[in-house]
């Protein structure tokens, strides 16, 4: 029988390694995330197809932040980092969302992600999960859930993004 230890920043790797891939893989609406230790932070980059009216996103970037603000009043919460931005491309629109893990939570997430869904949902540049069933869903939900629990509690580790490409999940350290 073979033992293998592994220390705390593996562990802590894994999980934010391991949280990112939970994220892109149960919500396909998610362009990219980003992880930055250091802040302790994670950005949330969504993808619309053309430039879209400045007007009707700062619109959407003020209706985000109040209902991620209302979001943290209810469950009794203050968030160090809510971020709201967007970047309007030659031939797309990025909007990104950036939040601290101390008190992100997934509940927070599908809702930022159900928000989105209902405001551009002709614009949204995603990838199809049809082979997910609800149960994998759920899964993936609760490891989100888990892993954001255990990352909350430790030191710095690798700065890390990940995002889509052809059906697969990539994460690269910075």
């Amino acid at each position: 029988m073979q033992l293998q230890y592994k220390s705390k920043s593996q562990e802590e790797v894994s999980d934010s390694i391991g949280l990112l891939i939970s994220i892109l893989v149960r919500y396909p609406e998610v362009g990219t995330i980003n992880y930055d230790p250091l802040k302790h932070h994670l950005k949330f980059t969504f993808i619309f197809s053309g430039v879209l009216d400045e007007q009707k996103m700062d619109n959407f970037k003020k209706m985000m932040s109040i209902s991620i603000e209302t979001y943290n009043t209810l469950e009794k919460r203050s968030p160090s980092i809510v971020e709201v931005s967007y970047i309007l491309c030659e031939s797309f629109t990025m909007f990104e969302v950036t939040r601290d893990m101390e008190t992100l939570s997934q509940e927070e997430i599908s809702m930022v992600i159900e928000l989105v869904q209902e405001s551009f949902q002709q614009e949204l540049v995603t990838e199809r999960n049809d082979h997910l069933l609800e149960e994998d869903l759920l899964m993936q939900e609760e490891l989100i859930e888990h892993m954001l629990e255990n990352i909350k509690n430790t030191f710095p580790g690798k700065n890390l993004i990940a995002f889509r490409e052809e059906g697969r999940v990539l994460v690269f350290n910075k």
